[in-house]
């Protein structure tokens, strides 16, 4: 039998840690267990994650790089559509949230992982960075309120309509969050 790649199996310690957490919460998903159901020793999973704080980071981390890499190419210029056309650049931001929606689900389950996890400052960013291509750089307080409800909403929905086609959701989301910016 061929021996299983490192990569394979910290992927195979991420999907069973997902499974965990979205059963009992991340505070509550042990890495006895995670290593139990894995099929590997508590030491071998230290292996792969020096703690159980980089095997959460692990988790959350690609969320955090396709969000900022989204970002600093709407910003840069290098993204492809019409920066002006609030629903497209809102309607990228969809698809990279959408794809992550399990991470997004995982946070509103248990918030303190924000914080524990120094993700708060994060989140914060994007949307002020959000509310900057969207508005400019000096928006009013009643747009820099509005993109935040929207961009909020938006992230909501990505998890509370698990059961709708993912380009049906999209419409309705960028339908409620176009009129939401006004």
């Amino acid at each position: 039998m061929p021996r299983v790649r490192t990569t394979e199996t910290a992927d195979r310690i991420r999907a069973v840690a997902m499974e965990l957490i979205a059963e009992k919460g991340v505070a509550q998903a042990s890495l006895r267990e995670i290593a139990e159901r894995v099929g590997i020793s508590k030491p071998a999973l230290y292996y792969h994650f020096a703690s159980r704080e980089d095997l959460v980071r692990s988790l959350f981390q690609p969320l955090v790089d396709d969000v900022s890499a989204l970002l600093d190419d709407l910003e840069s210029g290098r993204w492809p559509g019409d920066l002006t056309d609030r629903r497209a650049v809102l309607g990228a931001y969809f698809d990279v949230t959408y794809a992550h929606r399990d991470i997004t689900k995982m946070v509103m389950q248990d918030p303190s992982v924000l914080a524990d996890l120094n993700l708060a400052a994060a989140v914060t960013d994007w949307g002020r960075r959000l509310t900057t291509l969207l508005f400019g750089p000096a928006p009013t307080l009643a747009q820099q309120t509005r993109a935040r409800v929207a961009v909020g909403g938006l992230g909501d929905c990505t998890v509370m309509f698990t059961g709708v086609p993912k380009e049906e959701l999209k419409t309705a989301v960028l339908d409620a969050v176009c009129a939401t910016l006004g």
